[in-house]
């Protein structure tokens, strides 16, 4: 049998989401899993880039549910300088259980899943996030009791975690208001595939240059870096071109007052947040990092029990 894959939220359905989420309400509930379902598995954590969220929370999330977990770091990694990730990926399905891989390119991820035969989990790719997406809609859904016909405005750049967001809101009938700088627009491929799910589910998609008007019926206003790992040349002139979309109280009170405010993390307080939204009663940053953990549970159950 061929294993399951966590490449994009695409490689999910509608259903499958719903049963994920599910599962994750009741590992939340539990905690630490006295059944141990994956004791004697041990889960792979290749990264290229630099973690604390997403290591910590998959390192924890193996040990409550009863099994281990191995990283290898940039140093060891060196993946396209010292060997190709299909070469990776068919050495270390001999050793392990499953991989979680974090890489700047996403090419190395579709590498790694289409010669692993044990389960491959985008950890962060260039081009999407899924985990983080996932456990973004959990905590909107934990909040709001529901996804359908809730608005979500992310304000920024049209990142990875822009990108799994429009899928994930398109699969789960959630509304998107994406607002961008000129030129820093999410990938149009992704953009029509969002739109074309979206009329399955009654989403709607709007990306729009204005992030007043993204906010203005908004139940969730969101945000991330300006610049992303690997983009550190371009901060000085990333900071001048997304001055007018950082999210202060000004935005804030653009949307309605019972908005909730959400950050992946980390933040760059003082560029694209102020502390004044960062710490207020409407940010649920840190409720929707630690869901990062009971998400990650439950997509590690689906894809190594």
């Amino acid at each position: 049998m061929k294993p399951l894959h966590l490449v994009t939220v695409r490689d999910l359905t509608s259903s499958q989401i719903k049963e994920l989420f599910e599962t994750t309400a009741r590992l939340k509930k539990e905690r630490i899993s006295r059944a141990r379902p994956l004791a004697g598995k041990v889960l792979g954590l290749l990264f290229q880039k630099p973690s604390v969220r997403t290591r910590v929370s998959f390192e924890v999330g193996m040990a409550q549910l009863g099994g281990q977990s191995l990283y290898v770091g940039p140093v060891e990694l060196q993946q396209g300088k010292r060997e190709a990730p299909k070469d990776v990926a068919r050495v270390l399905s001999r050793y392990l259980d499953g991989i979680v891989a974090r890489t700047f390119q996403h090419s190395d991820v579709e590498e790694m899943a289409k010669y692993s035969a044990i389960p491959v989990i985008n950890g962060l790719s260039d081009d999407s996030h899924p985990c983080q997406a996932l456990a973004d809609l959990f905590t909107v859904k934990e909040k709001r009791g529901k996804l359908e016909g809730i608005t979500l405005a992310y304000i920024g750049d049209g990142n990875n975690v822009c990108h799994s967001l429009l899928q994930a809101c398109a699969l789960t009938g959630a509304h998107l208001s994406v607002a961008t700088p000129a030129g820093y627009a999410p990938a149009v491929e992704i953009v029509a595939w969002s739109r074309k799910q979206a009329a399955k589910t009654g989403s709607r998609i709007l990306c729009t240059q204005d992030p007043g008007e993204a906010v203005r019926n908004a139940d969730v206003v969101y945000t991330d870096v300006w610049a992303s790992m690997g983009q550190e040349a371009e901060k000085k002139k990333r900071l001048k071109i997304f001055q007018p979309f950082q999210i202060n109280g000004k935005l804030m009170r653009l949307a309605p007052k019972k908005a909730l405010f959400m950050h992946c993390l980390p933040a760059h307080r003082g560029e694209e947040v102020t502390d004044e939204v960062m710490d207020s009663r409407q940010s649920v940053v840190y409720d929707q990092a630690e869901n990062r953990l009971h998400v990650q549970k439950a997509i590690l159950l689906k894809v190594m029990k």
